[in-house]
């Protein structure tokens, strides 16, 4: 039977049933921190219909500390004969972090990390393509989250150019004809598309030479809803996972039981 996996992030919150490492149907939607419990619950009976019958529990990570606690009620008052968890501190992932803070560490970050270093091995490095943030997590040989890097994503980036560029606009977010553009749109097109991609060949350099390993041994996974727009301007990647943190959210919820 499958597991509902849900993944609240600032601007969008994807919601996947998977059943060993496989999505059978997913569904994306905004991420509103005034929705209420109840009117979360709405939502995923209108999305999963009689699907909801058949699922073996559910399973979420949230950035969102509002959207967190509306979860959280929501599983205990409409879907609590459900075995659900909530992916959170004091939640048993396998997967050791190295930082000075392991709790300040976004859960959706561990969450790709376990899921590379379960899939792939490491020395690995997730790159998440999401649109308020590009996030980098570097997982070393011997399986253990190691820390990262956080970028300005593609869309926030792309919405403060229109924001206070007096003579720039919103465009879309398509990859230009070449990298000198003849025209703004095209330019603002050329510095996110091909500026994030060497935005990220670059530190994936860095990381790689900071880890002193040979870059022949790692596992460099793209993942994120905004991948496709970047990954085939970069050569670093290995691996391609667009449901990386669904897997992860699998692995952490059948850890716990």
């Amino acid at each position: 039977m499958p597991l509902l996996a849900v993944d609240v992030g600032n601007a969008h919150t994807v919601l996947g049933l998977i059943d060993a490492s496989s999505v059978s149907a997913d569904w994306r939607v905004s991420t509103d921190e005034h929705r209420t419990a109840d009117e979360w619950a709405v939502l995923f009976r209108g999305l999963l219909g009689r699907r909801l019958e058949s699922i073996d529990g559910i399973v979420v990570c949230s950035t969102v500390p509002a959207v967190t606690q509306a979860g959280r009620d929501m599983l205990s008052r409409h879907f609590g004969d459900v075995p659900h968890l909530v992916v959170g501190p004091g939640v048993r992932t396998g997967i050791p972090v190295l930082m000075d803070n392991p709790r300040e560490v976004g859960t959706d970050r561990i969450v790709n990390s376990l899921a590379a270093a379960t899939g792939y091995g490491g020395p690995a490095i997730v790159v998440d393509f999401g649109g308020t943030a590009t996030t980098f997590d570097v997982v070393n040989a011997a399986g253990h989250y190691v820390g990262g890097c956080i970028s300005p994503g593609i869309e926030i980036s792309l919405e403060a150019l229109g924001r206070r560029g007096a003579q720039l606009r919103q465009v879309e977010l398509v990859r230009p004809r070449s990298v000198i553009a003849k025209n703004t749109v095209e330019a603002l097109q050329s510095g996110l598309v091909f500026g994030v991609a060497a935005q990220v060949e670059g530190l994936v350099e860095r990381m790689i030479e900071e880890l002193d390993v040979d870059p022949e041994t790692v596992s460099v996974i793209a993942t994120g809803y905004l991948a496709p727009l970047v990954i085939d301007e970069c050569d670093c990647f290995t691996d391609v996972d667009p449901w990386l943190t669904l897997k992860g959210l699998e692995l952490v919820f059948h850890r716990n039981g």
